[in-house]
């Protein structure tokens, strides 16, 4: 059986760090980008079964604009955005609502500082 894989986009080395190795030894093949651009260019030549994606990278919506790309070309590829935004700027975002699900296109949404369990939670509720 061939691993899930996981598409992780963060411009955060440190976030990165903590959590790849993590997912990798949960039994997730990961592959790491670093920006916007990067990830669209890795799903162009590549096949993923999910996306964590942090919120604020190059651009302040970088993260928002990469799942509406995603979701616009695959609808049911599951995202989970992450980000430090609330505790930060005290902006609050969530998928509570469904005015915020039509247009937040993500299938989870984690607030920054996170743990694994929470994360690895969210993976597994949205790879099946």
């Amino acid at each position: 059986m061939s691993k899930n894989r996981i598409l992780f986009v963060d411009d955060d080395p440190d976030f990165r760090q903590e959590f790849c190795p993590l997912l990798e030894a949960a039994g997730y093949a990961v592959t790491q980008a670093d920006s916007e651009k990067q990830a669209e260019e890795l799903m162009a030549k590549d096949a993923f079964d999910l996306a964590v994606v942090d919120l604020r990278m190059e651009r302040p919506d970088s993260g928002f604009t990469l799942a509406y790309h995603i979701k616009k070309q695959t609808p049911d590829f599951p995202i989970i955005l992450v980000s430090a935004v609330n505790g930060e700027i005290g902006l609050n975002f969530s998928l509570n609502s469904k005015a915020e699900r039509a247009w937040i296109k993500a299938d989870a949404f984690l607030n920054k500082p996170l743990r694994f369990e929470q994360l690895k939670y969210e993976v597994e509720r949205l790879i099946k």
